[in-house]
């Protein structure tokens, strides 16, 4: 059993595909079997169930991977903290979070920590979920991850920073536009753009919908809030989003309304990593940088108090 045999193992049961890690890793699915052979061997246990689409982790590959996972992570974080401490300042921060919140979150943050830190690299990977955030942030070598507070994740800890307020994103035309504030009981008539079923922010406001009872149609979906507010300026639907730092606040001559829905809890958002006790100083460091300028810039909606830091 090597350790090189184990990172293919956690692979392959993070993608569910031999062919999928076989291309990532640019071998042949024959080899990257022989690495699941190879183990089933030295354990005793059939580690994988093959389907007709792909694969899943049989029980004992469930313990076998989620033991593999934190040793690789906290073997690659010491290599590269000692990685750092040999090339003096330089080393990098690996982040992985959803498409567009470099741009609304750590956009500041990152011209800070460049100025101070100028031989850090700061490397992104998108995930299009905080489900997918926590299962990179578990598999592999990354330091933080910008996600939806939500329950509580095995092996990861999660630190709050902002509480977002929720707005209906409208056409200037629309008759909710000259709303100062909405209930919850106003969006039962809209045509909700809403997100994709995997997105937290929307299982937060599906669960808030719900205990108000109310319930909205939808025939059109988006990939992200930026795209939500993008498709309902084009007159395809009200949006319900967060009211997020960055956004610009339409003005009164703009072809979009940002009406607040106080009454809906707000979104928390914030940071998760596999520990923070262990995690290296470069990644606290830009951590806390995001933090700084998120509660210097928090998230704010017409006619509305801003939102405070957590």
């Amino acid at each position: 059993m090597t350790l090189d045999d184990l990172r293919v193992f956690v692979a392959v049961c993070r993608a569910g595909r031999l062919s999928a890690v076989a291309r990532d890793l640019g071998r042949t699915q024959s080899a990257v079997s022989q690495h699941i052979r190879r183990l089933e061997k030295e354990t005793g246990a059939a580690l994988l169930e093959r389907h007709p689409r792909g694969v899943s982790p049989t029980g004992a590959g469930l313990i076998l991977q989620a033991a593999a996972a934190d040793g690789i992570a906290g073997l690659d974080g010491a290599l590269r903290r000692l990685d750092a401490l040999v090339r003096g300042d330089g080393g990098s921060v690996r982040v992985t979070t959803g498409a567009t919140t470099v741009r609304h979150f750590m956009a500041e943050a990152i011209v800070a920590f460049r100025r101070g830190h100028p031989r850090v690299s700061l490397e992104f990977r998108t995930e299009n979920s905080s489900r997918s955030c926590f299962e990179a942030l578990a598999a592999e070598d990354l330091d933080l991850a910008w996600i939806t507070i939500g329950a509580p994740v095995r092996g990861i800890e999660q630190r709050p920073v902002m509480r977002l307020p929720w707005v209906l994103a409208v056409g200037a035309d629309d008759p909710l536009a000259a709303r100062s504030s909405l209930e919850p009981a106003d969006l039962g008539g809209i045509r909700h753009i809403r997100l994709p079923e995997n997105s937290a922010s929307r299982a937060h406001l599906d669960a808030a919908l719900a205990d108000a009872g109310i319930r909205i149609s939808s025939d059109t979906s988006a990939a992200d809030w930026d795209t939500a507010l993008l498709l309902a300026e084009l007159g395809l639907g009200h949006a319900v989003v967060p009211a997020l730092p960055g956004w610009p606040v339409p003005g009164s001559e703009g072809p979009l309304r940002l009406v607040p829905v106080p009454a809906l809890p707000p979104l928390t958002v914030g940071w998760a990593v596999r520990r923070w006790s262990a995690l290296a100083p470069l990644a606290r460091a830009f951590a806390d940088e995001v933090a700084r300028s998120c509660v210097a810039r928090p998230a704010s909606a017409p006619g509305r108090r801003r939102a405070g830091p957590l």
